[in-house]
């Protein structure tokens, strides 16, 4: 519609007309008939419309009055219709809201259905490589069962194969236990292995397991050294421990037997597994590295400390008189260790020269004990001149330069008595009497005589109140006879256990210098009858004694120690004698 029908509009109709006509292209085009009219026409068409209506509205009443049924069945039908649709508009309304959960639900379905796609798939998938996936899958039980067979070589297999599918396929959680459970069964046959070194394994087997372990590749080589020392040095020890301890003895010796054995066993097995040809200090300005051969040297000198600390252990609780013998097998035990390098003969002298020094302090510290006991019983009754013509005369077959005991001091029976222990203390220490334990001997012997001096003067302040004139020259014969003839004797068997020409070959000088190193091989007279010299009588000094030839030995001394019967109530006990044996073999006089 213009602005010039707009402006007729408004003109006609004022405000009355409707906003819709504005935009209905029937009135627009009705108004346009209109404003082409003349006015007669106008005028006439307020009757024309009035006489088109009265027309339509009889046509419709014609209408209606000829089909009135029609309109009736239209009228229900369109209440039916609008019934249904109003029950389809509820439905539509009710399928909308349950749309969005049906597409929910669908999408679900469909997402599960490329789900059971996928599993369908690998399912198919598995079934076609089913074979090849249950080997892999009976990895831990075919490693288990071989580690537990011994199957050592197959069992590296499987795992060196386990490996291999790790680095393929480490996120994969099937593949994560399987190597879990692997290195399980590894785990198992490490301690099998490692169990097998600590059993009586010879060589051959030594090298199979020590190449398994370093198949294993879990061990540094310091590491797996380590640990084959270990595992052998424990075995050994569990040896011997089972070593019965009663007899100190018959434990020591089968010590040695089993350490010499069974260490030099070891010892050739890790010779023949491991190279040590790297040196054992590290090049000058360097860096300072793990010496490997360093830990076999340490665990080599640790065994030979332990069996060390065994001996002298033993040796401590007492071997009796079977110290040589002991010495012996401990000599050839070092010797045999010297072929492999482990020569430890040095470290042996000390700990039996200390024993046999005190297994010898104690026999003389038991002498004294016995003299003092004795001359706490001791009177001075008997005769010596009736004692010495009831001697029987002396054997013509002891041979000339054999130690024969002065017959004088049969007169005097503690002092016999105390002589006859002193020999045999140096009966049992000629049997191991190496030249070290000279000085400790002489000292200890001196020491011991220095003691009897004093019993001596003891009895002497005791008695001598109550001597009679006889009493007196028995006890002055008596202190004489300990002076000129038991300590003289003494010196002897000293210079036979220790040849001064020995003594001065050790200590490099002549053997006319060997009085300036006082109380080696020799006890020191005068300082052990200075506190009896208000009792000896002066007399002028004897030349030196004659040395003694090395090879003599110490003859055998048996005295009768028993008194000749006196009065009961100052008889004297009787005792047994002692004997010094005579040794068919040479003296063992040397380190």
């Amino acid at each position: 519609m213009d602005v010039e029908d707009e402006s007729i509009l408004v003109s006609v109709f004022k405000d009355s007309f409707p906003d819709s006509w504005r935009d209905n292209p029937d009135f627009s085009a009705y108004l346009s008939e209109l404003s082409s009219c003349g006015l007669d026409k106008l005028g006439r068409e307020p009757e024309r419309l009035a006489e088109e209506r009265n027309q339509i509205l009889q046509q419709t009443r014609e209408l209606a009055f000829s089909n009135y049924q029609t309109f009736i069945r239209t009228a229900d039908c369109t209440e039916h219709i609008y019934r249904d649709f109003g029950r389809v508009e509820g439905s539509v309304s009710r399928l909308l809201d349950k749309l969005p959960r049906f597409g929910e639900r669908c999408r679900a379905f469909m997402k599960e259905a490329e789900e059971i796609g996928v599993s369908r798939r690998m399912n198919s998938l598995t079934l076609n490589r089913h074979t090849e996936i249950l080997e892999i899958l009976e990895i831990p039980q075919l490693m288990d069962t071989c580690v537990r067979n011994g199957y050592y070589e197959e069992a590296l297999e499987l795992a060196a194969y386990v490996k291999r599918l790790e680095k393929k396929h480490a996120t994969l959680p099937v593949i994560q236990g399987i190597v879990r459970e692997v290195r399980q069964s590894a785990q198992l046959m490490l301690n099998q292995l490692l169990q097998q070194l600590r059993t009586n394994s010879q060589l051959p087997v030594c090298l199979r397991v020590i190449g398994y372990l370093r198949r294993m590749d879990v061990f540094t080589e310091a590491e797996l050294r380590v640990k084959f020392l270990q595992a052998r040095g424990g075995w050994l020890s569990s040896i011997l421990a089972a070593v019965p301890e009663e007899d100190p003895y018959f434990h020591i010796t089968k010590t040695i037997e089993a350490c010499r054995v069974h260490l030099f066993d070891i010892i050739t097995q890790y010779r023949a597994i491991f190279s040590d040809e790297d040196p054992l200090a590290p090049p000058a300005g360097g860096p300072v590295a793990l010496s490997e051969a360093a830990i076999f040297h340490g665990w080599v000198v640790q065994k030979v400390a332990e069996f060390l600390e065994t001996l002298e252990r033993d040796l401590q609780r007492g071997v009796g008189g079977r110290l040589d013998s002991l010495l012996g097998q401990c000599m050839y035990f070092g010797l045999s260790f010297s072929r492999v390098g482990a020569d430890f003969r040095g470290q042996l002298a000390p700990l039996f020269q200390r024993v046999a020094l005190e297994t010898f302090q104690g026999a003389v510290q038991e002498a004294v004990e016995k003299f003092q006991e004795d001359m706490n019983r001791y009177t001075l009754i008997a005769l010596p001149s009736v004692l010495g013509g009831t001697l029987p005369p002396v054997a013509p077959s002891v041979q000339p330069g054999t130690l024969q005991p002065p017959m004088a001091l049969l007169d005097f029976q503690p002092l016999a008595c105390f002589l006859n222990n002193i020999l045999s203390a140096f009966n049992d220490l000629r049997l191991c009497c190496p030249l070290g334990v000279a000085q400790g001997v002489s000292r200890s012997l001196e020491d011991a005589l220095k003691t009897v001096t004093r019993h001596i003067l003891v009895f002497h302040r005791a008695e001598q109140s109550a001597f009679s004139s006889r009493e007196k020259e028995l006890f002055v014969q008596f202190c004489s006879s300990y002076a000129e003839d038991l300590l003289p004797f003494l010196n002897r068997c000293l210079q036979v256990l220790f040849p001064p020409a020995q003594l001065a070959l050790v200590l490099g000088v002549p053997a006319s210098q060997l009085h300036r190193y006082g109380g080696l091989g020799r006890v020191d007279v005068s300082a052990v009858l200075q506190p009896l010299d208000f009792v000896l009588p002066q007399k002028e000094p004897e030349p030196a004694l004659p040395e003694v030839d090395v090879t003599a030995e110490l003859g055998a001394l048996a005295f009768d120690t028993e008194p000749v019967e006196a009065e009961p109530s100052r008889s004297a006990p009787t005792e047994p004698a002692a004997e010094l044996e005579p040794d068919e073999e040479e003296r063992g006089a040397t380190d």
